[in-house]
């Protein structure tokens, strides 16, 4: 998911949507541990997800101090 679709999600969505991407690392670690990960890049791909959610989270923190 592109970060500029996830700027239209809300807070609460995001905060789901990270808890997902962190179980599904899990999963993909565990996977990796026990060598029946199809595919490695996933997880890359995963921790990047997750960066772009905390990342936003983090954007609409600060903009909502500031505006309150």
């Amino acid at each position: 998911m592109k970060a500029s679709e996830m700027r239209n999600l809300s807070t609460a969505e995001l905060e789901t949507k990270l808890k997902d991407l962190k179980a599904e690392l899990f999963n993909l670690r565990f996977q990796l541990a026990i060598n029946q990960l199809d595919n490695p890049m996933r997880v890359s791909a995963v921790k990047k997800d997750i960066a772009r959610v905390k990342t936003i989270l983090r954007e609409n923190e600060l903009n909502s101090g500031t505006n309150a």
